[in-house]
């Protein structure tokens, strides 16, 4: 039996779960999840949703291991190497872009109760819909604080007509993307009080500074997710263990409470939270991904970074 059981308690829902070190990770749709646990519970959530939901329907999933498509684009080969599927966000129709809206909002509405006041959320998102789901997310009570730029080429954009590469050379449909953006939201501070009020009563309110003492930066320079890693957790939409774990530790800003991933994938997020000593919890629907959990969870926040080589190096 986990040590922290009695703490994690309100928060184990109808699904299968288990405990792993200072998480809890549970297979429950996270809306439903939600809707259950107590009010003002959680001190923070970090979590790289299914931007236009669609992508991860059973029939969108299905074409992508078959390599046809729908959703997810089949980049071409290069040079004999094979690039992984991407989602094709600019394929999505009307009524899909009302449906993320729609659904972000639902989402948005059961986080804002969930969370202490002063709690903030981290959203990563991608420059063609982020302007919908930051939109829905802010109607729904929050303050949007900014974003968190995650400096990576994601490969996508920068391609040439489609169908008519050769007749046009010289000209591509958009700009191949350099970044990917994060949105930073907060739960409003209860009116006559200060961040220092809120930190003193709630653990939340601010942002957790660096290690060495300077502020968190709205900008991070990232590699793309290495090899090491894709082996351990096949996720498509798995990001590196350097750049989770700066923001999963300047998401604490006392580093205590609990965080929440409420689309955990196949864990990477929880992993950054055990590799730096926060309680956490991952919720995930997709059963496959849940028990893939098990084992990345684990092999992944044992994973050093190169700048954690580096440190160690000098030490």
């Amino acid at each position: 039996m986990n040590m922290d059981f009695e703490f994690f308690s309100p928060f184990i829902g109808k699904g299968e779960h288990y405990f792993l070190g200072n998480s809890l990770v549970l297979n429950e749709n996270c809306l439903d999840w939600l809707y259950n646990i107590p009010n003002d519970s959680v001190h923070a959530v970090v979590t790289d949703p299914p931007y236009g939901i669609k992508e991860y329907d059973v029939d969108q999933l299905e074409k992508r291991m078959n390599g046809n498509g729908g959703v997810w684009r089949i980049p071409p080969s290069f040079d004999g190497n094979k690039r992984s599927p991407l989602p094709r966000f600019t394929a999505l129709n009307k009524k899909e872009r009302e449906r993320i809206k729609v659904f972000f909002n639902e989402w948005a509405n059961l986080v804002i109760k969930a969370l202490r006041p002063g709690a903030h959320v981290f959203l990563a998102s991608n420059v063609y819909l982020s302007q919908i789901v930051f939109h829905a997310i802010i109607n729904a009570g929050f303050e949007f604080r900014g974003q968190i730029i995650r400096l990576v080429k994601t490969l996508r954009g920068g391609d040439r007509p489609k169908n008519a590469e050769k007749d046009y050379p010289d000209v591509c449909t958009m700009p191949r993307g350099c970044y990917e953006p994060w949105g930073l939201f907060r739960k409003p501070i209860p009116k006559n009080m200060t961040v220092g009020d809120c930190l003193k009563t709630y653990q939340t309110g601010g942002l957790r500074r660096k290690k060495e003492g300077g502020p968190f930066e709205d900008v991070i320079e990232s590699t793309r997710t290495n090899k090491k890693e894709k082996r351990v957790a096949k996720h498509p939409s798995l990001k590196p263990q350097a750049f989770l774990r700066q923001i999963v530790y300047a998401a604490l800003p006392l580093g205590k409470g609990v965080l929440v991933d409420t689309f955990m994938g196949s864990g990477s997020t929880i992993a950054a939270a055990e590799a730096l000593g926060y309680r956490s919890i991952g919720i995930e629907m997709h059963k496959e991904y849940y028990l893939m959990s098990k084992d990345a969870i684990p092999s992944l926040s044992n994973h050093l970074t190169k700048q954690e080589q580096l440190t160690l190096s000098f030490t």
